[in-house]
């Protein structure tokens, strides 16, 4: 048997598999404050789907960049109770087996990049655009090398804060994710109706997207995140217009796709992992 989790900014979810290839319906919950908390919410939901079954190795992602041996948290807007705090350690000695943790955006790139939308791409970036701004390169079915991990979401797009003052905005996360359009706002995002605000959130992400793929240079890039599949939403094709006004370098540009794992993503892409990290042992 096999746990995986994906714990975000704002949801969690753990799921168990009996072979490593596919997973059974997930339990959801509300990702707490608390990584004391969240620790055994987590470990009682892996307990109730086992019904006493060993489990051989889990793992699955956490909202944040993680250090480099991927023990813990070493940063996160979204999970500042968590930042420090031992998961990998906790979980292992609770599980009694390997626990291989990632960051939740490189987990769900790993998932679209196997099972979604950028299957059959050799170099693929995914970006989400949600409660906050995550993603990763994926490079022939794995998640690229790196240190810490990637945070796009934290690039500079407006280097004196003047596309909107009112938000002293920054970094893209600061101007195009839930967090920021509802701030702006002053209301849910998927409350804001306006085809206007999309259509100018659809060509700032295009700009954001231009740094993406000349500093990746992927096959692909992959849209995801509530901002992206939700409904009211920023549209991949617009985004993709926009790009080509944008970034003129190339002779080409990558295809620009939507996402098709909605919010499974990140247990697919832990599926996916594990599997990997096993192998690899």
């Amino acid at each position: 048997m096999y746990a995986y989790f994906d714990i975000g900014g704002t949801k969690t979810r753990v799921a168990l598999s009996s072979d490593g290839t596919r997973f059974d319906e997930p339990m959801k919950f509300d990702t707490p404050a608390s990584f004391e908390e969240g620790v055994s919410r987590v470990l009682e939901a892996v307990r109730s789907l086992a019904h006493g079954a060993r489990i051989e190795a889990a793992g699955g992602g956490v909202a944040g960049p993680l250090d480099p041996e991927r023990r813990m948290l070493v940063s996160s807007p979204n999970l500042p109770g968590w930042v420090g705090m031992p998961l990998q350690e906790r979980l292992k000695e609770a599980i009694d087996a390997p626990v291989y943790v990632e960051n939740d955006s490189a987990l769900v790139a790993l998932g679209e990049a196997h099972h979604g939308a950028g299957r059959g791409d050799d170099i693929m970036a995914y970006i989400t655009v949600s409660t906050g701004i995550g993603g990763a390169r994926v490079v022939d079915g794995r998640i690229d090398r790196n240190v810490f991990g990637f945070e796009p979401g934290h690039q500079v797009l407006d280097i004196d804060a003047t596309v909107f003052p009112m938000l002293a905005a920054r970094e893209a996360e600061g101007m195009l994710s839930g967090t920021a359009t509802a701030r702006r706002f002053h209301r849910k995002a998927y409350e804001v109706t306006d085809p206007a605000v999309w259509e100018e959130l659809a060509r700032l992400l295009a700009h954001m997207l231009n740094n993406t793929i000349v500093h990746w240079s992927p096959r692909s890039v992959v849209l995801g995140g509530s901002m992206i599949v939700g409904d009211p939403a920023i549209d991949p094709e617009r985004v993709a217009h926009y790009l080509h006004e944008v970034c003129t370098i190339y002779p080409t540009l990558p295809t620009v796709k939507r996402a098709t794992l909605a919010d499974l993503g990140g247990l697919y892409g832990a599926m996916t992992y594990v599997a990997q990290r096993q192998v690899s042992r």
